[in-house]
């Protein structure tokens, strides 16, 4: 039940963290906004570690851990934040939505598992389809929103290393522990970019940036991160993917309704045929079609009469 409730949760943070990071972007630069955010949500874990009376290393290795979980949030966060300038908080969703197959890639070469059987091989090249008609668009009007898409693409690889060297690590950290570890190695590096992209904080900065730094540092970061530190502990890899597919159609939804956002036609066929990469790739295809097929055989059953 545990499991579930913190699994749940973090699809719920994940649906809504790009709107958060477009929103922490409105008055801040990208590289404040994350700053700020990292340097909030680490007091928090710190404070929370003092109250419950926990050392943040009990043994050496506990430093491995953290270090491949920084590879998650620097130089991953920055990536996501200043691709945020420029596309909308759904499409960001959607292309982090490729995660499982950065996963499985480094699955093979970290792990040494070969997790593309022919079904997902053929999910992998419909994303890449999928990717291609988004890009298209962009690429043909010369938009800027290209930068935004190959940010994201870079960030989904990272945190797919991050997710699987953690998860090879084997590491028994407490996910507190692991979250404070990973934002204590992490934010001096935001800290540092943020100083050399130059530090100006504007003199007035409006609701939206509160809120979503806020938001991020608190739910996002010392909430959400603890949180999927616990599913990545107790869940398979393969189940950790599964988030990526609910997320994206949430986050889409969720940017229309709170951020006036809008998709155009053909980044709308690119985000379904992703979407729809995704149900193959972890197998929910199959599972639809055995239900289906499941159906029909009761219904052909003759009706007894009592």
């Amino acid at each position: 039940m545990r499991v579930a409730l913190a699994y749940a949760c973090v699809v719920l943070i994940w649906a809504t963290t790009p709107l958060g990071i477009n929103w922490s972007n409105s008055t801040l630069s990208f590289a404040a906004a994350v700053a700020l955010r990292m340097c909030l949500a680490l007091a928090i874990c710190w404070l929370a570690l003092v109250v419950m009376r926990e050392r943040l290393v009990q043994q050496r290795s506990d430093w491995k851990a953290f270090f491949a979980g920084a590879i998650g949030l620097y130089p991953n966060m920055l990536l996501v934040y200043w691709s945020a300038q420029f596309i909308p908080s759904g499409l960001m969703a959607v292309i982090l939505g490729l995660y499982p197959f950065t996963a499985g890639l480094f699955t093979y070469f970290i792990l040494k598992e070969w997790v593309f059987t022919p079904p997902r091989i053929v999910a992998l090249a419909l994303a890449v389809t999928g990717l291609g008609v988004i890009h298209y668009e962009h690429l043909a009007l010369g938009s800027d929103a290209i930068y935004g898409i190959m940010g994201m693409l870079g960030s989904t690889f990272l945190f797919g290393l991050s997710s699987v060297w953690l998860k090879a690590s084997g590491a028994a950290v407490e996910p507190l522990r692991q979250s404070t570890g990973t934002l204590l190695l992490s934010t001096p590096f935001f800290i540092l970019s943020w100083v050399v992209t130059g530090v100006n904080i504007p003199a007035a900065i409006d609701v939206k940036s509160i809120v979503g730094v806020s938001y991020l540092a608190v739910a996002g970061s010392a909430i959400g991160g603890t949180l999927f530190f616990y599913v990545l502990k107790k869940c398979s890899m393969s189940s950790v993917s599964l988030i990526t597919l609910m997320t994206p159609m949430m986050a889409l939804t969720i940017g229309m309704l709170f951020n006036n956002e809008t998709v155009t036609q053909l980044e709308f066929i690119g985000c379904i045929i992703i979407l729809f990469s995704l149900a193959i790739y972890q197998g929910a295809l199959r599972v639809v079609v055995k239900q289906i097929n499941r159906l029909l055989a009761v219904g052909k059953q003759p009706v007894q009469l009592p």
